[in-house]
């Protein structure tokens, strides 16, 4: 069964369950909700897509590494999925190049869903509802296109931009705290976090080393294995950070639990890796962040949360 949720998340559910029970859906984002709350998708079905990105937290897990079917346990962290209509490369090493790729990938993942795609479809094909759905909303039986666009049709749904950063910027100035306004200065200057999170979203789809990887006791070499270019050891994709206040814990490995902990390894990266191999240039020296500095930057991280995902 699907992870139980709260909040936002089990509202989203229940909702959804009774639209779909009184009509089905109708569209193909409303096809790819159905697909990405059912566990169908699983060997076992006993796991969905939601049971990782969790709705609640901005569609990101809570834990450094989920669990796919059986238990076993993911590699990396589960990123959010919210604001993806943009991106140029997905996953944290960038092996999938749209939309339509990523979200089929999962399925057959032996460690995730762990169903072949053919017998994937072929459920589907043998479930009368989805039978119909698809017939319904494309004009043929389930196949991998198919299934890809229901999919990535419904992530595209989930772009965030109903923050206090966003009412700021269209002028409100009471939008953000004092405190978060000169955490964007300390963002953009002395941070350095633009020099990554350039874009609308707060990611410029770059592929950084920002010193996790050192070859000993933290081995895994990011986009080297796709590319097996030396110079890509230790890079992982820049995330985005829309909504980043409630997708903890962080990093592709899920090792750092807060903010705070975020802030304080960009501060100083070698009090946490001493020996941390390629790492960017940008962090070449301490930032020389003060206390005040650190509480400021994260005031406006949290002014980056959409509104559906806030809490007290």
């Amino acid at each position: 069964m699907i992870r139980a949720l709260s909040g936002f998340g089990a509202l989203f559910l229940l909702v959804t369950a009774f639209e779909y029970r009184e009509q089905g859906p109708q569209t193909s984002e409303d096809l790819g909700r159905l697909l990405f709350e059912d566990p169908i998708l699983s060997s076992d079905q006993s796991i969905s897509c939601a049971s990782c990105h969790l709705p609640a937290f901005a569609f990101a897990d809570t834990s450094a590494v989920s669990l796919g079917v059986g238990g076993q346990k993911g590699t990396r962290n589960t990123p959010a999925i919210t604001n993806m209509s943009a991106r140029s490369a997905f996953f944290w090493d960038g092996r999938a190049g749209t939309l339509e790729q990523q979200v089929v990938q999962p399925i057959e993942n032996p460690v995730e869903m762990n169903l072949p795609l053919p017998i994937a479809l072929e459920r589907l094909r043998q479930n009368a509802r989805y039978r119909g759905f698809f017939q319904t909303i494309y004009g043929r039986q389930p196949d991998t296109l198919t299934l890809a666009d229901a999919l990535a049709s419904f992530v595209r749904t989930l772009e965030t931009g109903n923050t206090p950063f966003d009412r700021w910027m269209r002028g409100n100035e009471t939008a953000m705290s004092e405190s978060a306004v000169r955490g964007r200065q300390i963002f953009m200057k002395k941070g350095k976090c633009f020099d990554c999170h350039f874009s609308p979203d707060f990611t410029g789809d770059e592929f950084r080393n920002i010193g996790l990887f050192d070859g000993k006791t933290r081995q895994d070499a990011g986009r080297f294995a796709i590319t097996k270019d030396s110079a890509d050891l230790g890079k992982f994709k820049v995330p985005g950070l829309r909504n980043v206040a409630v997708t903890a814990p962080y990093f592709h490995d899920g090792s750092f639990r807060t903010l705070r902990e975020v802030i304080d390894y960009y501060d100083q990266p070698d009090q946490f890796v001493p020996h941390g191999l390629n790492r960017d240039s940008l962090l070449a020296k301490p930032l020389g962040l003060t206390e005040q500095d650190k509480q400021d930057l994260e005031a406006f991280m949290h002014a980056l949360t959409d509104d559906r995902f806030r809490r007290e």
